[in-house]
């Protein structure tokens, strides 16, 4: 299994960045695609995820800001992330975990680091 983010960078406040993860070695249309993030010293937490269906879901900090999408066909899962904050700063990580279980038990990417300058 493999999940392979890509995308991260150096941004000023106020920018974009879109974030991609390709996966493989599992059955991509039976999985909950996720992206997560970590700050130094916090937990990682959600930012957003997205169904095999479509359906989405965001953490209150990044609606309006972030769009996660998903490629079912190609087996990836993209985040497009706008009006970007310094908070937003973060290592961010592709995840996929089956409905039911909990995300941490599933498959992690190796994260990206996104750098919000203000």
């Amino acid at each position: 299994v493999q999940l392979q983010a890509s995308g991260g960078g150096l941004v000023q406040a106020g920018g974009s960045l879109r974030l991609s993860c390709a996966a493989s070695g599992f059955n991509f249309n039976t999985y909950i695609m996720g992206w997560y993030r970590r700050v130094p010293g916090n937990q990682r937490e959600l930012v957003a995820s997205i169904a095999s269906s479509g359906r989405t879901n965001y953490a209150d900090f990044v609606k309006g800001r972030f769009t996660v999408s998903r490629d079912n066909a190609k087996d990836t899962v993209d985040l497009q992330m706008s009006s970007l904050r310094p908070e937003d700063t973060a290592v961010y990580y592709c995840n996929a975990h089956r409905s039911g279980i909990w995300p941490g038990n599933g498959y992690w990417g190796q994260g990206t680091q996104v750098t919000v300058s203000s």
